[in-house]
């Protein structure tokens, strides 16, 4: 589909959805989190001071997935493989010490997509060399040269490894600092200089690009054998003032697509089965840059967006 017609699509959804109504003129509120907190739903809420006036049209630049894949356009590999001793719970930062690398920060920019494949090979590159290869790819690479994705204006996850695969990404610091904005593209896959002038030019590349089947036992499977995967689900306007617990939609109206990476699962006190996963949007929101969310159901559409990809060693 072209560019501009998803993008007027989005824009047509968002809006007969009531986004920008009277009801609802800012993502955050007192009101809101007063609602969440008073209903005891297993979550907690707080306003973000950067999120208490951002308007509708903010709030979508801080996601920008359309789906783990394009509906017209299904994945050729989907990963259905079970391993037996699935674990109650499972954390890859306790797994793989030091292979999972800090929260990042997408800023207003609509380029989760890039954030969640970028991060997710990254740790992948960790774990499989036992920390020997510790890297930070670039998501800004992404942003610039995925000409299958539409940069800042969002993309897909899918589609994002399909680049990794092929061309592959270099390092933040090779490619150059985050931007959090459309630039030229400074990487075609030659072998050549890092853009930047600094670091060394290596490319990493995935060895496959692959969706995993939406059943909560093949997602762990998963990331207990290859390590952390990239997810995409709806946001609706709840999830901005998230704070800590197990997220479940609410209250409040869609804004739009995400993707974040996952890396674990677990079950709280109160018995309700979650998912571990670290956002792009600074580590000052929710869980010092993570959250939870409910496992099992597909909440928000949490299980049915799985993508990934193994490093090429």
């Amino acid at each position: 589909m072209d560019h501009h017609l998803i993008i007027s699509f989005l824009l047509l959804v968002f809006a007969s959805s009531g986004l920008g109504s009277t009801e609802e003129l800012h993502v955050s509120s007192p009101e809101m989190v007063e609602k969440i907190n008073s209903l005891n739903v297993g979550w907690h809420a707080t306003v973000y001071k950067q999120f208490a006036e951002m308007n509708w049209k903010e709030a979508k630049q801080m996601l920008g997935s359309y789906g783990g894949w394009p509906k017209d356009s299904p994945p050729k590999v989907i990963k259905e493989d079970i391993v037996s001793d699935i674990p109650g719970s499972f954390d890859a930062r306790t797994k793989w010490p030091g292979s999972i690398h800090p929260i990042r920060n997408q800023g207003k920019c609509g380029s989760c997509w890039a954030f969640g494949a970028s991060e997710a090979l990254s740790d992948r590159f960790a774990i499989a060399s036992g920390n020997k290869i510790d890297v930070v790819l670039s998501a800004q690479q992404l942003v610039d040269c995925d000409t299958d994705n539409f940069g800042c204006s969002g993309g897909y996850p899918l589609k994002a490894w399909q680049y990794m695969n092929q061309v592959g990404l270099l390092t933040v610091e090779c490619y150059g600092p985050y931007q959090a904005e459309d630039e030229p593209c400074k990487f075609n896959g030659t072998p050549s200089q890092c853009p930047s002038g600094q670091g060394v030019f290596q490319v990493y590349k995935a060895a496959n690009a692959y969706a995993v089947q939406g059943e909560v036992e093949a997602i762990q499977s998963e990331i207990m054998t290859n390590g952390p995967v990239e997810a995409s689900f709806s946001v609706y306007s709840d999830f901005f003032s998230y704070k800590s617990g197990v997220y479940v939609h609410t209250t409040g109206t869609i804004v739009g697509g995400h993707a974040i990476k996952m890396l674990g699962w677990g079950r709280s006190a109160e018995g309700i089965d979650y998912w571990i996963c670290a956002n792009s949007w600074g580590d000052r929101w929710g869980m010092d840059g993570f959250f939870y969310i409910r496992r099992g159901t597909d909440e928000c559409g949490i299980e049915s967006g799985i993508t990934a990809g193994i490093p090429y060693m």
